[in-house]
């Protein structure tokens, strides 16, 4: 791991703009030091920007949002990036989307989540969509960092990580 304190968490979705976007947010949020989440897709939003949606959502849960922002799952590819322990993809498999693939040997997981993104309606109603995700996200968190550190080693988290897709 990369340090024994702090395990290094990355959100996969293909845009890296809604879910993925929550999900690093959040964990970062959560996580008391123990984590240290990222996100990036393999097709990112060209503006490098979240949706707004999934700001406005983070910020009426108290969460922060400075430097997020959609980027290629490249920049982690990179000599100097953080090298991850756990990789989990946030897209919905069951709505055909691909999810990306990410090489090398982390730990890896599948939290399959709709994308709040695809919501029709009036605003309002695409804000509880993303709320609605959101607490989806903070559930399966919420059991993730309370984890003891034995469940935390590589084969035990990718284990760990892949039960909770279950909750």
């Amino acid at each position: 791991m990369s340090d024994p304190q702090t395990l290094n968490v990355l959100f996969l979705c293909t845009h890296n703009s809604a879910r993925s976007i929550l999900a690093e947010a959040m964990l970062n949020h959560m996580g008391r030091g123990r984590f240290k989440a990222y996100s990036a897709g393999s097709s990112p939003r060209e503006n490098q920007s979240p949706n707004p949606l999934a700001l406005v959502t983070l910020q009426k849960a108290g969460v922060a949002i400075d430097g997020l922002s959609s980027k290629s799952w490249d920049h982690f590819a990179l000599p100097d990036a953080p090298q991850m322990d756990l990789i989990i993809t946030v897209c919905d498999n069951a709505a055909g989307e691909v999810c990306p693939i990410w090489p090398g040997h982390p730990a890896t997981a599948h939290w399959g989540y709709a994308d709040p993104s695809e919501k029709q309606g009036s605003e309002a109603e695409k804000l509880e969509a993303f709320m609605q995700t959101l607490l989806q996200i903070k559930r399966r968190l919420d059991m993730f960092i309370n984890l003891p550190a034995a469940s935390l080693d590589k084969m035990v988290l990718q284990n760990t990580a892949r039960g909770l897709a279950a909750s």
